[in-house]
């Protein structure tokens, strides 16, 4: 006689079935909550533009069905028995991933999203062989090593959208050396990411320019978020200008541009940073880097310990994001919107505040 089973445990949560991208419910299994695992109720869940190239398949490798979402903040329901640092009850957050290898340069150095065996909190397959699936559903299970407190005070709606654009910013500007006050920065391209650039480089002290296609967002990037300057990267005059001014560029574009012009407002030793995800090669010529020993180059999410630090930065500060909050039922029109750059600057999907009924 064989023991009885224990009844599998399941949620329900809105997955992509193919490349067409839209969501509908889906009902899947999650493991036991196993002696390192945090097992949470989703609250909130931000969504990102990355979200969207997954789900439409733009990088070629999504398997279906697929529930996105990587900005997940819950409430905990239950710690398995190595767990201390979170209790039931708890309100905690969980980033883009939820594991890696803990033994290589990267894991030994606290950095674990350049691991190379590290799993994605969706579209990847986890150490016991079952698919990953995100935080567009009802609760997920995850490793503690990956589970962040929300510090109290802040809300999980406004901290929803820093477990991935906040932490994507603060960590390339903590590791390059770029914190320190009277710096200045530009942000290249509005959205999710770029707005909490901007954010993050104000209350950090720096002066901060907004590098954007058009000037519909002008005013509110100057009054609402609180940037000094703003150049649309057509204006040849204005970017001339501001040439040689920038010690750093976070360029948040998702999509193939020119590099040169930006380049060419780094000063001696500038970066430009890249962050939005582009599946074509980017182009320039090197006396663009060489006559200025310019550095271009890439960062990643930031790991569990950034991504603490962020979220005390955050509240410290008294930082809030410009979010706008929906629920599960108008996910596909704000992927739809999204896709457009029709949002200000970050949806955060109100799960709990839904119903989801497959």
């Amino acid at each position: 006689m064989g023991s009885l089973d224990v009844a599998e445990r399941t949620t329900v949560g809105l997955a992509a079935t193919d490349p067409s991208g839209i969501l509908t419910p889906y009902t899947y299994t999650l493991r036991n909550t196993g002696p390192d695992d945090v097992y949470i109720k989703i609250h909130y869940c931000g969504v990102c533009h990355s979200d969207l190239h997954q789900i439409k398949n733009d990088l070629g490798m999504s398997n279906y069905p697929m529930v996105p979402g990587h900005e997940v903040v819950g409430e905990v329901l239950e710690v398995g028995s190595n767990v201390s640092r979170f209790s039931v009850g708890e309100i905690v957050g969980v980033g883009l991933l939820v594991g890696c290898c803990k033994n290589c340069r990267a894991c030994d150095s606290d950095i674990e999203q350049y691991c190379n065996k590290k799993i994605w909190s969706y579209n990847d397959v986890y150490t016991d062989g079952k698919i990953t699936q995100g935080g567009f559903a009802e609760t997920t299970v995850v490793e503690q090593k990956f589970v962040v407190k929300i510090p109290e005070g802040l809300a999980p709606e406004q901290a929803a959208p820093l477990l991935c654009a906040g932490v994507t910013v603060y960590s390339p500007l903590a590791h390059f050396g770029l914190k320190q006050s009277g710096l200045r920065g530009g942000i290249l391209g509005l959205g999710g990411v770029g707005h909490m650039g901007v954010k993050v480089a104000k209350a950090l002290g720096h002066h901060v320019t907004v590098i954007s296609s058009s000037d519909k967002k002008k005013k509110e990037a100057i009054e609402d978020l609180g940037a000094d300057n703003y150049v649309v990267s057509s204006d040849t005059p204005a970017m001339q200008e501001i040439a040689d001014s920038l010690d750093y560029i976070i360029d948040t574009v998702p999509v193939g541009h020119p590099l040169e012009p930006y380049l060419a407002l780094l000063k001696v030793d500038g970066k430009l940073i890249l962050m939005g995800v582009i599946n074509t090669p980017l182009q320039f010529v090197t006396p663009m880097v060489m006559l200025g020993r310019k550095t271009i180059t890439g960062s990643f999410v930031g790991s569990v310990k950034e991504t603490e630090e962020m979220l005390e930065f955050w509240k410290e500060k008294g930082l809030t994001s410009m979010i706008e909050i929906v629920t599960m039922d108008y996910i596909n029109k704000a992927f739809e919107r999204l896709e457009k750059n029709d949002v200000r600057y970050r949806f955060v999907v109100d799960v709990k505040g839904s119903k989801l009924e497959q």
